[in-house]
């Protein structure tokens, strides 16, 4: 599955950085589907009323025979086009004209079957996609790879519990640019599988790469990895993002009894504001699916880094804790400059079971992450990333 959408003009407030994206140019320089449809074909109207579920579903159905012979595109005009949740399908493109709002109904849908989807897109000129209990989730049932997800905007109710923005699980080779995402959970949140069946099924998410996002997330995390996790996530690269109106900003989370990996990731060119918890690494997010977990499967949580980062209104800048005797280790922290929000009663770092570097920053971090500068090389350790090839 690939999603993208492209727009002249990146939605965040940051200068282009000098290179091209890698992914939003894969998807513009990507041959034109063969075959199209509209969604109004299908008996669908954009009124925001009506309520369009049946004819995604219908139209992605439809399109699943075209996967063979160059794939497809799906062409949603300007509306307001209520639908429940709907699965993509493989070497699809999704086109959202400028102006195009998807909104997620209030209905709850529990019968979310899963895909393993391949090239595809979520392609065009979007302005806003709105979603209510919607959200772009792949989920470890349905692996995915090829992903583009481009100049979108997802927003819900900021109260309501457990919204997610966009939730890549088990998947591989996936942009994610020029986008904001306003939830009430976490607005990122990657993830490949929980506990034993996480592990059995082992189907890691990597080559991940977030480009200017524009994140918030009261309730929540605005970029998160875990808590399941146990298929493995790593070689993740998130950069220029805006984090704002967040509980925590960057969050790592797992426990004993998952198993997996979280490696090689770097985190860099971050701004954020308004943030109660800046940087949060934890080892006892305990929930499990189950009784038939391991719990001497334990959690590898190493090489990452986190770098040139600002931050204004923090009340914390960091909370660190690892796992008694299975610490998280080779955490780098360079060039970071948090504000608090009240420095005389807020707290700047607590750390326990962690390890690592750190350089350039203020507050001064856990003298457990002020191993000697003769380790910094792990803040460079993230191997290189691998452009997608869409078709």
């Amino acid at each position: 599955l690939a999603l993208a959408v492209a727009l002249a003009v990146g939605v965040l407030g940051f200068a282009r950085a000098e290179a091209e994206p890698r992914c939003a140019r894969r998807g513009r320089n990507a041959p034109p589907r063969p075959h199209s449809v509209t969604i109004t074909e299908f008996g669908a109207v954009g009124d925001g009323v009506t309520l369009n579920t049946v004819p995604f579903q219908n139209a992605v159905f439809y399109l699943r025979s075209f996967a063979d012979k160059g794939g497809a595109q799906l062409y949603v005009p300007k509306g307001r086009w209520l639908t429940g949740s709907f699965n993509l399908t493989s070497h699809l493109t999704l086109f959202l004209e400028s102006g195009a709002v998807i909104v997620g109904t209030q209905l709850y849908w529990a019968d979310w079957d899963c895909l393993s989807v391949i090239y595809s897109f979520l392609h065009g000129g979007v302005k806003k996609a709105y979603c209510g209990t919607f959200a772009i989730i792949w989920t470890g049932n349905g692996p995915s790879s090829n992903v583009v997800v481009n100049n979108i905007t997802i927003q819900t109710s900021l109260d309501a519990p457990l919204n997610h923005g966009i939730v890549p699980d088990s998947c591989s080779n996936m942009c994610i640019e020029d986008s904001s995402i306003s939830v009430s959970h976490d607005a990122i949140s990657l993830k490949s599988g929980w506990d034993n069946y996480g592990i059995t099924f082992g189907r890691p998410t990597s080559d991940i790469h977030i480009r200017r996002v524009d994140l918030q997330s009261p309730l929540g995390a605005a970029l998160a990895f875990g808590s399941e996790m146990s298929g493995g996530i790593s070689d993740v690269h998130a950069d220029h993002l805006r984090i704002h109106g967040s509980s925590k900003g960057i969050f790592f989370k797992t426990a004993q009894g998952r198993g997996g990996y979280i490696r090689d990731t770097i985190i860099s060119d971050v701004q954020m504001e308004d943030v109660d918890v800046a940087i949060a690494f934890t080892g006892a997010w305990s929930s499990h699916p189950d009784d038939h977990f391991d719990p001497d499967a334990l959690p590898v949580i190493n090489r990452i880094t986190l770098k040139n980062m600002t931050g204004t209104k923090i009340s914390v800048a960091g909370v660190l804790s690892g796992i008694t005797g299975d610490p998280f280790i080779e955490i780098c922290l360079s060039n970071i400059n948090f504000s608090l929000a009240d420095s005389a009663n807020s707290t700047s770092w607590s750390c326990s079971n962690v390890s690592g570097y750190s350089e350039l920053k203020k507050p001064e971090p856990c003298i457990d992450l002020q191993t000697p500068s003769s380790y910094s090389s792990i803040c460079s350790a993230l191997p290189g990333y691998h452009a997608i090839a869409v078709a």
